[in-house]
């Protein structure tokens, strides 16, 4: 199979597909990869890097989606991309198209077969193993970014998250438990914060009370809970996240209201549409907004600030099924592999994923012709 890696284009994203030790890989099994010029410049990885690993470099994302078969790809593709995918091409990437109707549609009306890293399930069938790593860096960067934030000259309220002798902590709620929810309140914790924790499943609020022991309040999630918290809170993260749907909107605008000024949100859960409702998608550029004198840090590709770290983590998860779909073409793949299967999101113009129908209100075939043929 000829796999194709694209630079990454999406604002402020310099996080690359394939880096030259996964293409090494796929060289080693046979395969050919064409790597566009520059595609890892923002990780320090040059196109002699690539050439050493075996790969071909092409001058234009053109060229890449004319020649490749599959493409492998960190963001979910822009318009300019949608267009340049072809009828049976394999995209294998990051999609969020719950709250994207506008890509939903451009992936449709081409064709191609696209599978989505953050509906792949792991061996158990339940965890998310391609969109954990993620999930891992964005939790872990929320408290960073959300304690940056809570100085007054960004806006925040003026409080040290840590606090110092004789001044209390920052308060900081983490409304979900799960991977992302969990590394927010493990760095958190560890800045010294007030940490509560929100978790509506039983078998992981034991989890998190068995880990953190005492250092961290682990709550039952429920609305009353929600708005009682948010008020006293210096640093509210969202990290609520239903595989391929729209996330709910936990913490309203009414809330808002109630919450210290200067207080700070960061939604992770805005790649799916936010679970605050006030959330609107941001940029590293330009991450933040203020609404009812709460500020709102929204970037939808947090990882990106870290590209390096969380290229190389996306690499090693990404690169077992990567491989599987090149070895054995994506038919045989999913066929043979369910949890590779769950993350087939559109095929041929049809969208195979029932979340994502449904929060796009779209006709939803589990089982799509072309797994047939």
């Amino acid at each position: 199979m000829k796999i194709g890696v694209p630079k990454e284009i999406k604002a402020q994203e310099h996080r690359v597909g394939l880096v030259p030790s996964s293409v090494k890989e796929f060289i080693a099994r046979g395969h050919q990869v064409i790597v566009e010029t520059g595609a890892g410049a923002g990780i320090n990885f040059s196109d002699d890097d690539y050439k050493k690993a075996g790969a071909t470099i092409k001058g234009t994302a053109k060229e890449i989606f004319a020649e490749a078969d599959m493409i492998v790809k960190v963001k979910e593709p822009q318009p300019v991309e949608c267009q340049m995918l072809r009828e049976d091409q394999l995209l294998f990437t990051y999609l969020h198209l719950a709250p994207d109707p506008d890509q939903a549609k451009g992936l449709m009306d081409s064709g191609c077969v696209a599978i989505a890293y953050e509906t792949v399930t792991g061996r158990d069938g339940r965890g998310l193993p391609l969109l954990a790593p993620m999930s891992e860096i964005a939790g872990r960067l929320s408290v960073l970014v959300g304690a940056n934030n809570m100085m007054k000259h960004m806006g925040g309220v003026g409080r040290l998250i840590s606090g110092v002798p004789g001044v209390r902590p920052g308060n900081v709620l983490v409304i979900g438990g799960g991977v992302a929810g969990f590394n927010a309140a493990r760095v958190a914790v560890g800045m010294g914060a007030n940490v509560t924790i929100l978790e509506r499943d039983h078998d992981r609020l034991r989890t998190l009370d068995d880990y953190f022991r005492g250092q961290a309040n682990v709550i039952y999630s429920s609305m009353d809970s929600v708005e009682q918290y948010v008020q006293v809170c210096d640093l509210v993260i969202g990290a609520v996240l239903i595989p391929g749907a729209a996330a709910p909107k936990l913490v309203t605008k009414p809330m808002l209201k109630t919450m210290i000024p200067g207080s700070v949100i960061v939604d992770i859960a805005i790649d799916q549409g936010g679970c605050f409702e006030t959330s609107r998608a941001t940029t590293h550029k330009d991450p933040t907004y203020v609404v009812d004198g709460v500020v709102h840090y929204c970037v939808a590709n947090m990882p990106g600030a870290v590209p390096l770290s969380s290229a190389l983590a996306l690499n090693h998860a990404v690169l077992p099924y990567a491989l599987a779909l090149a070895d054995k073409g994506w038919k045989r793949a999913v066929m043979e592999d369910p949890n590779l299967r769950n993350g087939l999101n559109v095929c041929r113009g049809e969208i195979t994923y029932r979340s994502v129908a449904e929060a796009l209100n779209l006709p939803f075939n589990p089982e799509p012709k072309a797994l047939a043929a």
